[in-house]
């Protein structure tokens, strides 16, 4: 048997496995919980590089699961796109097991720990799923694996008010859980077909295009709650903000990025065909509510005090640059929107990895108290700057080249938009720089505090050193992510 032709199903097997049996060697070595998780997800990433490589040769790789060929089997249908955020989200879900390894014990109990590294290989398993299939019912199914492993992360720790966070989340994303069931019925009464390919195949031959819509209209809904977009988003704030922070970073910089990715696969691979100009008329409420996301996203995070509330309603914003270079439809736009993705969660990631340390080795939060951390803390700082400066669009960072494509993107369409996104990176300028401002030039209000022995442990300072040189390096080196970018858009835009 060939094995490198089951490495789709196998990237998301190996997860799953891991989630299964890391409970249950737990109950006999709790020890043994973080080597099977850092195993699973490595391996996982390495796939995850061998099917990017498979991609950039053969443009597009199929498996049939069972050796079914669809429309009746189930197909994983991996293209530039999904192998690109693939690698993304095993990359970044690896580097949250190994900030774990010394991170976990400061939050959460020991007695709790083998459920939390099952629920991280489950939460990422899920999340690769979700990019790979190529059914929409089984996109349904990943994203409940992926949402359900997100509520009990963010009430892991038990901490006062995780549970009702928690809650809030669950509650909310069940809404956008039942409009998806609900449009996936809807299709599946008009094609008779759950397969993706076969869906877009059929719909133009559709003669009641109102029920059609209307699936359509529930999807975007449905994955927009998912993805935190405005006004769909009083779930994010208290979840991330709450959660132990490498559960904050795979939310995050990973989470809210499956809701995005899934309404770009909807609306350009399931009803291209039946959608002219873009999205019609669903993309000029998306285009303002992504650019309403931008602006109040970025008003809420300059008056927080808590810097990982901060960070959540930053989130609110980039999805929303992410969503308006979706909902504008050119490939300028489309460009821009995917390649901040690959940005925001590299800067993103980093940063609440930084708030995760600063935490574990000060126990501070509040941004006030972050006089003298420059010098407490000096690498965890630099690379706090180094993302900030990405996320603001700073060149050379590689935020001011997404950011620039969509801008560009942005100005074909309308001014206004163009406005909204250079306003939106001047709030996060003053966001961010308040930050650096305390930490760096307030002066010390307690000089024998300082910090004794190494900054934190390499566990959590090397994911935090990688993704802060991933934030420079793809400044410098955008052709790098921009090719592959580049290679989805023009399938995307050719359906």
């Amino acid at each position: 048997m060939n094995l490198s032709l089951h490495y789709p199903i196998l990237l998301i097997v190996i997860l799953f496995a891991g989630a299964y049996l890391t409970p249950l060697l737990g109950l006999w070595n709790k020890k043994i919980c973080f080597p099977i998780a850092v195993l699973s997800t490595l391996i996982s990433a390495v796939l995850s590089v061998v099917l990017l490589f498979s991609v950039l040769e053969n443009n597009i790789v199929s498996y049939y699961v069972g050796g079914w060929e669809p429309p009746y089997g189930i197909e994983l249908t991996i293209d530039p796109l999904s192998s690109f955020l693939s690698l993304v989200v095993a990359v970044i879900g690896f580097l949250a097991v190994v900030f774990s390894k010394n991170y976990v014990g400061h939050e959460i109990s020991e007695k709790k720990q083998p459920a939390y590294y099952s629920l991280l290989q489950l939460i990422i398993g899920g999340m690769q799923g979700a990019l790979m299939t190529g059914d929409l019912f089984n996109l349904f199914v990943m994203t409940e694996i992926f949402s359900i492993s997100g509520y009990a992360l963010v009430a892991i720790t038990q901490k006062k008010g995780s549970l009702l966070a928690s809650f809030r989340y669950l509650l909310l994303a069940s809404i956008g859980t039942t409009f998806i069931l609900f449009s996936t019925g809807f299709i599946y009464m008009l094609t008779g077909s759950l397969n993706m390919e076969d869906i877009s195949n059929l719909l133009p031959l559709i003669d009641n295009p109102w029920v059609m819509y209307s699936g359509l209209v529930l999807l975007i809904i449905g994955f927009a709650i998912k993805s935190a977009l405005f006004p769909l988003h009083t779930w994010l704030p208290d979840a991330h903000s709450i959660a132990p922070s490498p559960v904050s970073v795979l939310l995050s910089a990973l989470v809210i990025k499956i809701g995005a990715y899934s309404i770009i696969r909807v609306v350009y691979t399931v009803f291209g065909e039946r959608l002219s100009d873009g999205f019609g008329l669903i993309g000029v409420p998306l285009s303002w509510m992504a650019s309403m996301a931008i602006l109040v996203g970025s008003l809420y995070a300059i008056f927080q005090t808590d810097i990982k509330r901060m960070l959540a309603f930053s989130s609110i914003a980039h999805i929303g640059y992410i969503l308006l270079g979706v909902s504008l439809a050119s490939t300028l736009s489309l460009t821009g929107g995917i390649f901040h993705m690959l940005n925001h969660a590299l800067g993103k990631a980093c940063l609440f990895f930084c708030a995760g340390a600063i935490i574990y080795r000060t126990g501070i939060r509040n941004i006030a108290d972050f006089a003298g951390l420059s010098s407490k803390m000096p690498i965890t700082m630099a690379a706090f700057a180094i993302a900030a400066s990405s996320l603001m669009g700073v060149p050379p960072a590689s935020g001011f080249m997404s950011k620039f494509y969509l801008g560009l993107g942005a100005y074909q369409e309308n001014w206004i938009f163009l406005a909204v996104i250079l306003i939106g990176s001047l709030l996060s300028g003053i966001y961010f720089f308040k930050v650096l401002a305390i930490a760096y030039f307030s002066p010390i209000k307690e000089p024998d505090s300082k910090i004794r022995g190494p900054e934190l442990p390499f566990s959590m300072l090397m994911p935090i050193v990688i993704l802060a040189i991933a934030s420079l390096a793809f400044g410098v080196l955008e052709d790098l992510p921009v090719t592959l970018i580049e290679q989805a858009v023009r399938l995307l835009l050719s359906n």
